[in-house]
């Protein structure tokens, strides 16, 4: 990879984002470390200099117009201009229909849809002058239904969308496009879900497993690989994908 290549990834405070922070800065880029505070990126910032690659850590909401304006202004200014934008921030406000707030569908709906949009519209300036640029946005096999989570499913089948048409509009700016779709993966997010429903962590991961064609959970390394792929240079004539990342062909 060229070493003067600039990524920003979202959400990379902890688990896929940090993961994927680290893979993309071992593959040589210079990586922004982008969450909502600034201070709890620092730690994955800290690994990724500790590995001999180079990192800042950015704070910013990805809903915020503004704020989005103002990290990525100063990503370009402190690393240059980013040309790979892994799009991963990401939160969960799980519930029934019936018991779904308004509040709890725009909150998902804000974060996922929204700051996919406002991130790939502040980038892709840099991306077309440089006539090249990937964008990797973090879909989910919930896209293809999961019950508790209409919110969640709606906002990853639409980054699914949003991930097609982008590689339409700027494939022939050199800028490829395409999505990771991780089944169950061990983070702090599956861990929490666990907790809401009162299943020990333990037992929550086996049940996973017994259903994976692998039998094994999946780790943030394993989609960190995947959008690695997908950042590659060999990776110029793939676009518009959704490449499940879940251990098996059934979600």
């Amino acid at each position: 990879m060229n070493p003067e290549r600039v990524a920003i990834v979202t959400g990379a405070a902890r688990g896929i984002g940090a993961a994927t922070a680290r893979r993309l800065a071992a593959d040589g880029l210079r990586v922004a470390v982008l969450d909502l505070e600034e201070s709890e990126a620092k730690g994955t910032v800290d690994e990724i200099k500790d590995a001999g690659g180079t990192a800042v850590a950015i704070g910013a909401d990805v809903s915020d117009e503004s704020a989005v304006t103002a990290a990525v202004q100063r990503v370009a200014d402190e690393l240059g201009a980013p040309t790979v934008l892994v799009n991963n921030a990401g939160i969960l406000r799980d519930n029934l229909l019936f018991k779904m707030t308004a509040g709890d569908w725009d909150a998902v709906l804000t974060v996922h849809l929204r700051g996919a949009f406002l991130m790939s519209r502040a980038v892709q300036k840099y991306q077309v002058e440089q006539k090249w640029g990937r964008v990797v946005n973090l879909s989910s096999t919930s896209a293809l239904g999961n019950r508790g989570q209409a919110n969640y499913a709606a906002a990853k089948a639409g980054l699914q969308g949003f991930t097609k048409t982008l590689a339409l509009e700027l494939g022939p700016f050199g800028v490829t496009v395409n999505a990771v779709a991780p089944g169950f993966i061990e983070t702090a997010m599956t861990r929490a879900t666990a907790e809401r429903v009162g299943v020990p962590f333990e037992d929550f991961i086996a049940g996973a497993v017994a259903q994976t064609a692998v039998r094994r959970s999946g780790q943030p390394e394993d989609v960190a690989a995947a959008v690695a792929f997908f950042c590659s240079e060999e990776a110029s004539f793939v676009s518009g994908q959704v490449l499940y990342v879940a251990g098996g062909p059934k979600a």
